[in-house]
């Protein structure tokens, strides 16, 4: 474990230090977990986009085929 120090406001420093508090921590702990979830969250967002763009664009129809007119898509008879 490595020891940090950080500058707070004084309202900022009160917040955490008794929201640390309701949650029966350290404002250290507080800090080092809140940090932690963040990193893991930024890693998986990163990993999912990059997944996801590695990905072969999908073709939408067939070849030679046509798109439906805003008509044909927004046609409201069948509802009727």
């Amino acid at each position: 474990m490595k020891n940090i120090t950080i500058t707070l406001n004084e309202k900022t420093a009160q917040w955490a230090r008794q929201h640390a508090a309701e949650l029966n921590m350290s404002l250290s702990r507080y800090v080092g977990e809140l940090l932690e979830r963040t990193m893991r969250h930024s890693r998986e967002y990163e990993r999912a986009m990059r997944s996801y763009l590695a990905r072969k664009p999908v073709k939408l129809g067939m070849e030679g085929e046509r798109y439906p007119t805003r008509d044909e898509l927004h046609d409201r008879d069948s509802f009727r």
